[in-house]
């Protein structure tokens, strides 16, 4: 028989079972969703891409059902949110271990630096305080290409823009030529990069925007038709070791990347310390700003304070000695 102070609280034996079936449910539906989100079709308004790009956050579920469980006092709800917490582990779990380490021969940064950032002579400042060895820049609009040019003049002998991409560079650089992304104008380039330790083959790339729309849902074709060609790039990369660094508008997690993604690297994901978000600049709630590799070993990666723009930089050193 249950003592008074047991039902005081509601822990009836008879109860705690069969409450909360409904949050249980929840629970593994949550874990079914995230752990089966490569099924979830792009058919409809690129839903499928639209799931994988704000992934992670799905794992805030786990706590407020949580909370409805000890709210309703029920064990099998309790029970039930082992499955989705479980799931996210192995998903995520290893982004948030610290897997920086010393060492790398160079630094290199991307940014977007916003085609109607204000104060373009900050976010230049900004950049250049890094100490980077390789500066990617994208979204430039002609009218501020001087600014970053004479700002960055100091530190970079070498640079070349290309449409509304460019590349600095404490080495020199050669073989720059535009990446046809099937866009009509020029918004990815490819330049070799004289390292002291060999050759690099870098590029530079701002793939379309993407946006989410009522009436047709993840806007992203465009997308990812350009990712297509920026993927038959790379892969048709001559050099050894190859480096991408830009806005490619998607997360690691989406799908529709997988023709580069297939074949690259996350800096962040192999030695960050967290997810690296770094867009919206406000509140970060994605990684869209990405440094791919191939060939070449991450060393450690990390997210740079705000700039002006309405990305966050991102940078990472990495080592390209044998």
């Amino acid at each position: 028989m249950d003592t008074p102070e047991r039902a005081r609280f509601g822990w009836r034996r008879e109860g705690m079972w069969r409450r909360g079936i409904v949050i249980a449910v929840l629970a593994v539906l949550l874990a079914l969703l995230m752990s089966l989100h490569s099924e979830v079709p792009n058919r409809i308004g690129n839903l499928g891409s639209l799931l994988e790009t704000f992934l992670p956050w799905f794992g805030l579920g786990v706590p407020l059902l949580l909370v409805l469980a000890l709210v309703r006092r029920s064990v099998t709800a309790g029970t039930a949110i082992l499955l989705p917490a479980l799931v996210w582990i192995n998903l995520f779990g290893g982004l948030v271990m610290d897997k920086n380490s010393k060492g790398g021969d160079m630094t290199v940064l991307t940014h977007n630096v916003n085609a109607q950032n204000p104060d373009p002579v900050r976010t230049a400042k900004a950049v250049m305080a890094d100490g980077a060895d390789v500066v990617a820049l994208e979204e430039l609009p002609e009218t501020q290409v001087p600014t970053y040019v004479s700002r960055l003049r100091d530190a970079y002998a070498y640079h070349s823009v290309q449409g509304t991409v460019g590349l600095w560079s404490k080495y020199p650089i050669s073989g720059v030529k535009p990446v046809d992304i099937r866009l009509g104008w020029t918004r990815a380039m490819r330049a070799t990069v004289a390292t002291p330790n060999g050759d690099l083959a870098v590029y530079v790339a701002h793939l379309p925007s993407v946006r989410v729309k009522f009436n047709t849902g993840f806007t992203a074709n465009q997308r990812d038709n350009s990712a297509d060609a920026l993927g038959d790039a790379i892969a048709g990369e001559t050099l050894p070791r190859t480096i991408l660094l830009g806005d490619l508008n998607g997360t690691m997690n989406d799908r529709a990347l997988s023709p580069i993604t297939s074949q690259m690297r996350s800096a962040q994901g192999a030695a960050g310390d967290d997810f690296g978000f770094s867009w919206p600049a406000d509140f970060p709630m994605a990684r869209i700003d990405q440094i791919l590799v191939k060939g070449i070993a991450p060393v450690s990666s990390s997210v740079l304070p705000a700039t002006g723009s309405d990305h966050l930089p991102v940078a990472a050193r990495v080592a390209l000695a044998p």
